[in-house]
């Protein structure tokens, strides 16, 4: 994976007219797909400009204080044929001279005596206040609000105690711990069936940066999957199970709405903040996401880092939005990605056939009509844990 210093060499190269078309135009590309890229190039250029400007600031200054040498030995030639309040040829009057006193002349041979030191100890200090001031910067950095506007809900594994749970569990069974038992994953996140033959969706800031991914379902069993497409701006990501022993899903219980959901109603989610299964309620409270996203709904569920990617349905069955992430400032303010976006990305990946096999969504809703509790026995066999893997 590049590093910071891979990124900013391959701006500066860029900037430089140093990179090849071929890579230019791939940079590009990169510029105009990937907001994170964008924003990443954007502060490289913010921070060359100051280092730039900086430097100007620096050759204006040089060259004032030459200037300043010359016109200062100028008229230390003249002073012996001036008199006091005598105009030079400079156009300045020639000054009285200035009596330094016995404690400035002391002052200043201190420093003279102690230049090296105390230059060496403000380098430090400013050194320490620059380091205080980066590290805030980064706490702040940590605390924004992600590409989205908000705070996405992408769970880090707690790798020491999961990996000590899933050996324990192995040793007891009495088998070796699989390299994924020892290895849980960096992030973690939900997911869940589009398809009976192997599609999943999630959100696309569960696997970003992602080398491999671990799909795992309510049995413990796990199938290893890869990203078919990504919609950054929607914030969704499918993905496809490419594992020998994976042998379908069987028949979806729900189907997926085209249009849109009506305010006020009732909704529930099915997610991975923990190792078990975690159900929330709560109803539809916004036809639009943070700051007026016409993509997303705002819902008054509390979620919690971990349930990113998981299914959003109404009292009827019908999958009607993505959870994407929630509002820091306000109890319970959550948002979801319109199932009609993602509608719309599988209708035009349809078109374009860019995958092997058509997109077999399921025809009818096996949830309508019964209670609560029913939904969710069925609909629990088709959300997963999506494990993400650097």
């Amino acid at each position: 994976m590049m590093t910071e210093a891979d990124y900013y060499a391959l701006f500066e190269a860029y900037q430089r007219g140093e990179l090849a078309v071929p890579a230019r135009t791939d940079l590009e590309r990169r510029l105009s797909a990937d907001p994170a890229l964008a924003e990443r190039y954007a502060d490289f250029t913010s921070l060359t400009g100051t280092l730039h400007s900086y430097g100007q600031r620096l050759s204006v200054r040089r060259k004032l204080r030459a200037i300043q040498a010359e016109l200062d030995a100028e008229q230390a030639v003249k002073l012996t044929d001036a008199e006091d309040g005598e105009v030079l040829e400079t156009g300045n009057p020639l000054m009285p001279q200035l009596h330094i006193s016995r404690t400035e002349q002391q002052l200043r041979r201190f420093w003279q005596g102690h230049r090296a030191t105390m230059m060496v100890a403000a380098s430090v200090a400013v050194l320490a206040v620059f380091t205080t001031l980066l590290g805030i910067e980064w706490w702040r950095a940590s605390q924004k609000p992600s590409l989205y506007g908000y705070t996405v809900l992408r769970k880090e594994v707690e790798r020491i105690r999961r990996t000590q749970l899933a050996m324990n569990r192995a040793i007891r069974g009495g088998q070796a711990p699989t390299p994924e038992a020892v290895n849980p994953g960096k992030f973690s996140g939900t997911g869940f069936a589009l398809t009976a033959d192997g599609y999943l969706v999630t959100s696309y800031h569960v696997i970003q940066g992602a080398d491999s991914l671990l799909i795992e379902g309510r049995d413990r069993r796990s199938y290893r999957a890869e990203p078919v497409f990504t919609d950054v701006a929607h914030d969704l990501a499918i993905l496809r199970i490419n594992d020998k022993k994976f042998d379908g899903f069987g028949r979806l219980p729900y189907s997926f709405k085209r249009g849109t959901a009506d305010l006020g109603e009732k909704v529930y989610t099915l997610g991975y903040p923990r190792e078990d299964l975690v159900f929330n309620d709560g109803s539809l409270s916004a036809r639009s996401g943070f700051e007026g996203d016409s993509a997303f709904y705002q819902i008054s569920i509390p979620v919690n880092p971990g349930n990113s990617g998981g299914p959003l349905l109404d009292d009827r069955g019908n999958l009607i939005g993505i959870i994407s992430g929630r509002q820091t400032d306000a109890q319970s303010a959550a948002f979801a990605t319109k199932s009609s976006y993602l509608m719309r990305l599988v209708d035009s990946l349809s078109a374009a056939a860019t995958h092997a096999q058509p997109y077999n969504l399921p025809r009818t809703n096996q949830l309508a009509g019964t209670s609560r509790p029913q939904q969710i026995r069925k609909l629990q066999d088709y959300v997963f844990v999506v494990k993400v893997y650097e």
